[in-house]
């Protein structure tokens, strides 16, 4: 599976988390000690916000730990809110529409997870996705099809009903002719606001944990570094919210149809 980091907080260089840490994300695209690969060398991306409403992107499908390119632009970018993911591919193609993170208005998305049976599937599940953000599908992974799906559930107003709305009718669909795996570890922003989910029904939840201090947040699939202990386990099916001027939340997160399918 993938793996991703997720930063809100002070303006900082996007290098003190994506490459400058003993087990940074670059490290974790060749030897990742969590995920059920060792390596993520399917392409990478990079997601930031600026001075602009729209987030920034620079998504690559060559191997994080090859590109120079990644390096420079973490040590120079600077960001309140920033994503990047490396990514291990379960069956679409590595191209660049297909890394992550994906980019819609002023949102950004990523995602480590599957959902079982995708060529199956994919039909019912675009499906969910609204006549007007259908254009915006531009590649072929079930990640990207969630977040536009999310977001025509009206992730604008409301991220984290749109988001439950969206799991829920993805759990009826993977339960529908057998019970098939669908895990959801994911991260979703609008420039101000940061949440992080850990979901999943028939199998065992993708890793996240996180570090917090007042209402600044990392958030990554493994720890950064050898000090463990300063890193909390995000539970299972819970969300982690991060907002401007607020204490972080960790809360329960559980779409209703999920409880009735288990």
């Amino acid at each position: 599976m993938c793996r991703w980091i997720a930063y809100r907080g002070e303006t900082i260089p996007l290098e003190h988390y994506v490459t400058a840490p003993s087990h940074s994300l670059i490290e974790q695209s060749l030897r990742a000690l969590e995920g059920t690969v060792a390596t993520n060398g399917d392409g990478f991306g990079l997601g930031w916000y600026g001075e602009h409403p729209e987030p920034g992107l620079y998504r690559e499908v060559r191997p994080a730990w090859s590109d120079d390119n990644l390096r420079y632009l973490c040590r120079h970018i600077q960001s309140h809110l920033f994503f990047a993911h490396v990514r291990a591919a379960t069956g679409t193609p590595t191209t660049r529409p297909n890394c992550h993170p994906f980019a819609s208005g002023r949102f950004l998305f990523m995602h480590n997870g599957v959902i079982g049976s995708w060529p199956r599937n994919r039909r019912p599940i675009e499906a969910l996705i609204p006549d007007q953000l259908y254009p915006s599908r531009i590649g072929t992974t079930d990640s990207e099809a969630v977040f536009l799906a999310i977001m025509g559930a009206g992730a604008d107003t409301d991220p984290i009903g749109a988001t439950v709305r969206t799991l829920a009718r993805l759990t009826d669909i993977v339960n529908t002719g057998g019970r098939q795996p669908l895990r959801f570890t994911a991260a979703l922003a609008d420039g101000e606001s940061l949440y992080a989910f850990r979901y999943a029904v028939n199998d065992n939840s993708n890793t996240l944990y996180y570090r917090a201090h007042g209402s600044s947040i990392v958030l990554a699939s493994e720890p950064l570094d050898r000090d463990r202990a300063i890193w909390l386990p995000v539970p299972d099916n819970h969300v982690v919210i991060s907002r401007p001027g607020r204490e972080v939340e960790l809360a329960p997160f559980m779409p209703e149809r999920a409880v009735a399918a288990e």
